[in-house]
């Protein structure tokens, strides 16, 4: 039988995933559909979600990621914010994290069966960091900190945060760690150039659970010292867009300038472009939509990931 795209006297293939919040449940799509098509990564690097998602998938927890997800609710999404008030942050993800490693047996980056990477960046300098060795889930938990939502992680000397600040879709990366054929998975092509399509629930659904937690944590301190008047300040409904639409905004916005200077300047083989405008920053319960789309992406690139691979690839 022949060997797959990226093994044997094939070129080596990375494939770069990249931020994009909850949209990033498309990445697991993404790799199925590489792998029914003929494509198996040697390298796989991340930045944010898609540090996540490459961990399981070089881990070899795709498929228990995946069942996980298709069962994930908007209660579970809302258990797992663990609010705090003097990290840098809403939510301090721990939560997540413990139950990531509790599922996941999770060895050192550089005992995985591919290579891997995951890009962070540093809070101080806005310098970019690559972890290529040691703790997966340091890794992980480093690149996914998005300023604002999840506190800063310090490692060593060092605070550091969401790695799709400075580099979304880790292109540089994969080639660095070898790779000759790089496939990219933007998930923020279609984010800023269609507005109209962004779901509103992201300010009514998740503004709401997240504000509720902090104001379950503060209740009693408000009660017992705020006046009348702040409470009331405090409890109104906002008039303009909400906390987390306006970061998701900024994120978006960000990222997509910044995705398209990174990839003009280096580009990849081939892109995959998960069509997510209909997904909010933090809709994590919507994992089916996203797969799916995450494989009818990988579909509608097949001849670009043919010319690249320059070879016959089995419909996805």
């Amino acid at each position: 039988m022949a060997a797959a795209a990226g093994e044997g006297d094939g070129p080596r293939v990375g494939v770069a995933l990249g931020s994009g919040s909850a949209r990033g449940w498309a990445h697991v799509g993404v790799l199925r559909a590489l792998e029914r098509a003929g494509v198996r990564p040697a390298v796989v690097c991340g930045s944010s979600i898609g540090a996540l998602v490459g961990a399981a998938y070089a881990a070899g927890h795709l498929g228990a990621l995946e069942r996980w997800l298709r069962g994930l609710t908007w209660r579970d999404v809302v258990r797992f914010l663990d609010v705090s008030f003097a990290g840098g942050g809403f939510i301090e993800g721990e939560r997540l994290m413990a139950f990531f490693t509790e599922h996941a047996e999770l060895p050192p980056i550089e005992a995985l069966a591919v290579r891997y990477g995951a890009v962070a960046t540093e809070l101080d300098t806005g310098r970019e960091v690559w972890f290529t060795e040691g703790p997966l889930a340091e890794a992980v938990r480093a690149s996914i900190a998005l300023p604002g939502l999840f506190t800063p992680v310090r490692h060593g000397d060092r605070w550091l945060v969401d790695g799709g600040l400075v580099n979304p879709v880790p292109v540089s990366l994969c080639r660095a760690l070898g790779a000759e054929v790089v496939v990219a998975v933007n998930l923020n092509g279609d984010i800023v150039r269609r507005p109209q399509a962004r779901a509103v629930r992201v300010q009514e659904s998740l503004d709401g659970a997240l504000l509720g937690r902090l104001r379950e944590e503060v209740a009693g301190y408000l009660k017992a010292r705020a006046p009348a008047r702040v409470r009331a300040l405090l409890e109104a409904r906002p008039r303009g867009p909400g906390l987390l639409e306006v970061v998701a905004g900024a994120i978006n916005i960000m990222q997509d300038r910044i995705t398209r200077s990174r990839m003009a300047g280096d580009p990849p083989e081939a892109v995959v472009l998960p069509r997510l405008a209909h997904i909010g920053l933090m809709e994590f319960h919507r994992a089916r939509e996203a797969i799916a789309e995450g494989r009818a992406a990988v579909r509608r690139a097949l001849p670009a990931l043919e010319e690249a691979l320059g070879a016959r690839l089995s419909a996805p």
